[in-house]
């Protein structure tokens, strides 16, 4: 089996995102497409490195910021943001005031999905079952998608528990990279995104 490297890179900033809403499907906003235009080969004034495959959420935000840093992208359903059910759209603050118990479950209990929609544990099933796809298929991958997508996946390629993906913090456009070893993950932290190599 081949070694893969996958890159996975955070969406750029939404309407919804500046305003802490669970979900939705918005488009990039104006600063979310500046910030991503900047970080493609054409913004930097570098080529295009040599071809990867790039897989999207179907969200716009994640489509879009595949196409602004350059790239092609296939949406890859597994990439989807968490199902937050009836909370979709609506404000931290609106169901910290609205539905403050079921808040606070949902931030302390994993399992828990007080909305209607899909538990932290299933998501982290979703997505484990694509990372552990992804291993030996000896690629270089790009995948754009949200910032609990890449949370949850962090603690199933490093086989840490679960709760520990409060312990994450993912901006927008944030990129971390993962290759497969051996039985295992491997975390690597550049030190700047590399257009060329996207």
């Amino acid at each position: 089996m081949s070694a893969t490297s996958l890159r996975l890179v955070a969406h750029g900033h939404t309407a919804a995102l500046r305003q802490a809403r669970f979900g939705g499907d918005d488009s990039l906003d104006e600063g979310g497409r500046r910030a991503a235009l900047a970080l493609s080969p054409a913004g930097t004034g570098r080529r295009q490195g040599h071809a990867v495959a790039c897989l999207s959420s179907p969200a716009a935000a994640a489509v879009e910021t595949a196409h602004a840093l350059g790239l092609a992208p296939t949406v890859e359903t597994a990439l989807t943001d968490c199902d937050y059910g009836d909370w979709t759209g609506r404000s931290l603050a609106e169901i910290a005031a609205s539905r403050p118990d079921g808040l606070r479950e949902w931030l302390s209990a994993p399992d828990a999905a007080p909305h209607g929609g899909e538990s932290v544990v299933a998501l982290r099933r979703r997505v484990g079952r694509w990372l552990d796809a992804q291993r030996g298929a000896g690629r270089r991958v790009t995948a754009v998608t949200h910032p609990l997508v890449i949370r949850v996946a962090l603690v199933h390629a490093l086989d840490l528990p679960l709760a520990a993906y409060r312990q994450f913090d993912v901006a927008p456009l944030a990129v971390v990279r993962l290759t497969d070893h051996g039985p295992r993950w491997q975390l690597r932290l550049d030190a700047a995104p590399a257009p060329a190599d996207w």
